[in-house]
């Protein structure tokens, strides 16, 4: 007969062999796992990003809840939001004449900004003309340049490259380019204007004509860029799509609108994305353009606006305040593209 003691015993040695064998095989598989094996090859970059990147842009929206205007330290003790009620205050009125700080009414003492800064809106309305009259004008013509070259033109890898080339232009080297081509006495604009009776025309001087000019420029300079997007995904439309269009009696202009154009959307997307992220980044051809990061009210973007603000002004809270703006902007134009990628199954 056996011994109850020793058989509980036995039953509870092998109950422990077998959660420390378990706790072992699950330790074995974890350190197994590709993503711990390389961690050394990972990890370090990600904490140097997540720090000098990510930790920058909380630190910087910290900073705009404060009042610190270049000199001593921040005061973190006091945060409150009246710099983006100044950059959103009503533009008729200029500066807050029914807020103080601290979000108070009428009767209060106005606050440091308020006597100091004016909103933003401005700078906001120039920077979305400039950007949604950029991307549509740029598309438009990267897509008309893509269909010509997918035709089947002679010298079809030299036109490609002559197109994209001024994508590998920096904004300096474009802005200076430019600057001579709207020059009033030997610009090659005003000589061609010139030869037909016209001129000379004071473009980069005319504030009617400062943020058409820019915008111009951006097109020369990205055009290929959505070119070569767009021809990417025209040569991946099956031949067949064509075909089928050409049998049903469609003429060139009708397949192209009803038949290919729509297959499209994914290429315009894409390229939507970055040609407007670098409408944001505009700050480098306008301050190359006039010398400094004063274009003038209208060609004043937040960019140039948010580099015055902090630089020649001494608000940095403030021109951290712009630089949150446009960083929730490039947020709004970026996030809906990746989550739709990631929606597909694409990252």
């Amino acid at each position: 007969m056996r011994d109850p003691i020793a058989t509980l015993r036995n039953r509870w040695s092998d109950s422990d062999a077998r959660t420390d064998g378990g706790e072992t095989a699950s330790k074995r598989s974890l350190l197994s796992r590709d993503s711990v094996r390389s961690a050394p090859f990972w990890l370090p970059p990600f904490l140097l990003v997540g720090l000098f990147v990510y930790g920058a842009v909380v630190w910087n929206f910290l900073l705009s809840l404060t009042d610190f205007s270049g000199i001593g330290e921040p005061d973190y003790t006091d945060l409150d939001v009246e710099n983006y009620l100044v950059a959103f205050a009503d533009p008729i009125d200029g500066l807050l004449s029914t807020v103080g700080l601290g979000g108070e009414v009428n009767g209060t003492a106005p606050g440091w900004s308020e006597l100091t800064v004016d909103p933003v809106w401005n700078s906001l309305g120039n920077t979305v003309a400039l950007m949604v009259g950029f991307s549509a004008v740029c598309l438009a013509v990267g897509l008309l340049l893509a269909i010509l070259v997918d035709r089947g033109i002679r010298f079809e890898n030299t036109f490609r490259t002559i197109y994209l080339l001024p994508m590998s232009l920096s904004f300096v080297v474009t802005a200076k380019f430019w600057l001579y081509m709207y020059n009033p006495d030997t610009g090659l604009i005003n000589v061609a204007l010139g030869a037909v009776g016209i001129g000379p025309v004071q473009i980069v001087q005319n504030p009617d004509l400062k943020l058409g000019a820019v915008a111009f420029a951006l097109i020369w300079q990205f055009s290929g860029y959505a070119m070569i997007v767009y021809l990417a995904a025209l040569r991946g439309i099956p031949s067949s799509h064509f075909e089928a269009a050409r049998v049903d009696g469609a003429s060139t202009v009708k397949m192209y609108w009803r038949v290919i154009i729509p297959q499209l959307r994914t290429a315009t997307v894409s390229a939507l994305v970055v040609i407007t992220v670098f409408a944001l980044k505009a700050f480098d051809f306008l301050f190359s353009m006039y010398g400094g990061y004063q274009p003038g009210p209208s060609a004043d973007i937040l960019a140039t606006r948010m580099v015055r603000e902090a630089y020649a002004n001494q608000n940095w809270a403030y021109g951290s305040t712009i630089a949150v703006i446009l960083f929730v902007m490039a947020l709004c134009i970026v996030a809906p593209y990746v989550y739709s990628q990631y929606q597909r199954g694409e990252l």
